[in-house]
């Protein structure tokens, strides 16, 4: 059935009988036999304070990014049971998500909920069709990521500790102050209260179309912060490959933590041959969409640091399939973007892995995260530990419930 707000699934009391239920059936030694009841899918539209800008707009590849497209997904089971998922867009694509989601949404009605990464082939091969990486797989993530979020409450624990986590604590770094749309004054005193607030890296853009601009904002950003805090760069895919040999060089005076993305995000030869080249490391992952992208990237030893994004490869269930072949190569791992989902999985991650601090999202959810010490603190709340805010809701543009 359709409907055209967003409806009152369960109250909070509704919902801890539920878990009661649950947990007295496993205590008697029942298996379970819960199934998903109904499926309720969202389309919403994040404003941000300002456009931002990064190289691909100032090189007219993009224009400024002034709104982020998401996709929620709210699967309740017959106990009454329920777990929240999202997937996004920027610029473009959200309209697609949210309509292959509803296609392929009545497919999760009477499944166990448990069983995710068949349900996960399941909608896949749904519409197997277009494809399984890119815009139906994004799609699919907000299911998938709903499932786990599910399954962690089911289980009363944090998702990062039913994936079994390495650590409460995971270092962070602040990327949305270092815009190519702000100032150089502008970045170096978001540097200073990113330090301030916790942080424990501050990450800058680069790729200006002048090489020279690049070199005068990072060293001033580096004098500005000295050794307080890490200092990362993000070319945003801008430069060849001879540019990007020459501009590491130029970069490793001021021993960066990583530089991103400094070639064509599918060149994993081209960054394997700039990985020996500099002894600066190497990162970038954030664009590929499956897991076979980011396996090449691993085959040709192409980075340092890993930097899928659950969303985008097709939700957890992926995720987990490169976070295995990432600690195989002992390679470390940076997740992009939406750090409320990404904080438990790099909890669970085994090399050292950083979280990327993005207040962007925060509006969307009720609850926040802490900082302190230049670690992000991984939330004891079960699942994710997010619930859908009042402003979501009213930022709300499309919504649609299947099932009962």
């Amino acid at each position: 059935m359709s409907d055209s707000t967003f409806l009152d699934f369960t109250s909070a009391t509704e919902t801890s009988a539920a878990n009661e239920r649950h947990f007295s059936a496993l205590r008697r030694g029942e298996a379970s036999t819960d199934r998903i009841a109904s499926v309720r899918i969202s389309a919403a539209t994040l404003p941000l304070k300002g456009a931002i800008s990064d190289a691909k707009v100032l090189t007219g590849r993009q224009k400024p990014l002034r709104d982020v497209a998401f996709l929620f997904a709210e699967i309740r089971t017959e106990a009454g049971l329920e777990g929240v998922g999202f997937s996004y867009s920027k610029r473009a694509g959200g309209a697609g998500q949210y309509a292959h989601a509803r296609e392929v949404a009545p497919e999760l009605l009477g499944e166990d909920p448990s069983d995710i990464q068949r349900i996960w082939t399941k909608l896949v091969w749904a519409g197997a069709s277009v494809g399984r990486s890119g815009l139906a797989t994004q799609a699919i993530a907000a299911f998938d990521i709903a499932l786990w979020d599910l399954k962690a409450k089911r289980a009363g624990l944090p998702l990062a500790k039913l994936l079994g986590a390495h650590r409460d604590s995971v270092q962070c770094y602040n990327t949305s102050g270092g815009f190519l749309s702000s100032s150089i004054e502008e970045v170096i005193e978001n540097a200073a209260q990113t330090a301030a607030n916790g942080i424990g890296g501050v990450k800058i853009k680069v790729g200006q179309p002048d090489t020279k601009i690049d070199l005068k904002r990072v060293a001033a950003v580096k004098e500005a912060i000295g050794d307080r805090i890490d200092l990362m760069v993000d070319a945003n895919q801008q430069w060849n490959r001879s540019t990007a040999v020459r501009m590491g060089r130029a970069f490793e005076e001021f021993d960066l933590t990583w530089i991103e993305e400094p070639l064509d995000a599918y060149d994993a030869e081209g960054h394997a041959d700039l990985a020996r080249e500099l002894a600066t490391p190497i990162a970038t992952g954030e664009m590929l969409t499956s897991v076979a992208e980011h396996a090449e990237l691993i085959r040709h030893r192409s980075v340092d640091f890993i930097q899928p994004d659950a969303p985008r490869v097709g939700g957890i269930t992926p995720f987990l399939k490169i976070m295995a072949l990432g600690e195989t190569a002992r390679l470390r791992m940076a997740p992009h973007f939406a750090m409320e989902l990404h904080l438990h999985l790099a909890a669970a991650y085994e090399h050292d892995p950083w979280v990327e601090h993005f207040d962007w999202l925060e509006p969307l959810f009720n609850e926040r995260l802490e900082t302190e010490g230049g670690r992000m603190i991984v939330p004891a709340r079960p699942g994710i530990g997010v619930s859908l805010s009042d402003q979501a809701r009213a930022w709300t543009t499309a919504t649609e419930t299947f099932g009962v």
